[in-house]
């Protein structure tokens, strides 16, 4: 249509779609709408919404239960020798833990991932590679390694299933990467009591440190390792310190999320 009845429908059309842009909050620019230099109000792009962050993303140790409570974490599984031992012997004591899975293990064993969903377990994303100086390094690959392993944790654990926490390999947290992961729903997660079983410094000494720290009150959260190498002192460790921990009544728990 051309002409002047062209022209009046053209602006006709604009001024209402402004006034509705308007009235409902949009954002309204100038812009030309013929060859002839006429403007009109037209609607701007809205500017993107800030990225919702869906958890805190200061970094947890304390539990989610009031009262004398043990955090059990399990890193760098899951592991086809190790994982299925560790969580026999946690259900023989009604126990729960979180399980802090690298990406490419989780893809590897989704069966294992599946087996500690049932269980009543709880998934944290351990990052892609396990690289212990990713705070280093730039802010891209501190957020594909964080990503790339949440979405293969939860393919493989299927059904829905979250990753609720992120723990740094080695604590390399940086500000950064602890917002990216609260803004996909994980809780940067810490410890308070690292017995280095990883290290196989001896079964006694794992679960001397384990009792020397729970002692002195350090706070409730304990690092253990399934995945990573033999894990046998680990295991033996925890079949001594399962019972402990009832006998001086803890109760076990989950991080706060």
């Amino acid at each position: 249509m051309t002409g002047r009845h062209g022209r009046g429908i053209r602006i006709a059309v604009a001024a209402a779609v402004a006034a509705a842009l308007v009235a409902g909050g949009g954002v309204v620019a100038v812009q030309a709408l013929d060859g002839g230099g006429g403007s009109a109000p037209v609607a701007a792009p809205s500017p993107s919404p800030d990225p919702v962050v869906r958890v805190d993303p200061s970094i947890v140790h304390a539990s989610e239960e009031q009262g004398k409570t043990v955090n059990l974490t399990i890193d760098d599984g899951p592991d086809p020798t190790w994982t299925p031992k560790v969580l026999d012997l946690l259900a023989q004591h009604h126990a729960k833990a979180v399980f802090c899975m690298v990406g490419p293990n989780a893809q590897a064993h989704p069966a294992l991932v599946k087996q500690v969903v049932a269980g009543g377990h709880r998934l944290c994303d351990h990052s892609v590679h396990h690289d212990t100086g990713m705070d280093k390094k730039p802010l891209a690959y501190q957020q594909s390694e964080i990503l790339d392993a949440q979405r293969m944790i939860e393919q493989a654990a299927g059904d829905g299933a979250e990753v609720q926490y992120y723990r740094a390999p080695g604590g390399a947290f940086t500000p950064e990467s602890r917002q990216i992961a609260a803004e996909h729903g994980m809780r940067p997660l810490g410890w308070n009591v690292d017995p280095d079983d990883w290290k196989r410094p001896g079964v006694d000494a794992i679960v001397a440190a384990v009792q020397n720290g729970m002692a002195k009150g350090t706070g409730p959260t304990v690092l253990f390792h399934d995945g990573g190498g033999d894990r046998s002192q680990t295991y033996q460790a925890l079949e001594r310190l399962l019972p402990w921990f009832e006998q001086q009544g803890y109760h076990y728990g989950f991080p706060q999320v």
